[in-house]
């Protein structure tokens, strides 16, 4: 089954559940964009993807 953000729907990337799982329980199982996840956090986007960038780099594996 397709997961979807569960504040607008959208379909959602590994990267997208990622971030959710990093930035707010690792046992998520409802997810958010990372549009969403931004505005939810008070942050902007492109800090979100720098960040995410970073735990890549890192070998975090909640990211490709």
């Amino acid at each position: 089954m397709m997961q979807v953000c569960i504040s607008c729907g959208r379909k959602l990337s590994y990267n997208d559940i990622g971030a959710t799982k990093k930035f707010i329980n690792r046992a998520s199982t409802e997810f958010l964009c990372i549009p969403c996840l931004c505005e939810q956090l008070h942050i902007p986007k492109e800090r979100m993807l720098q960040k995410i960038e970073h735990f890549k780099r890192q070998g975090c594996t909640l990211f490709i």
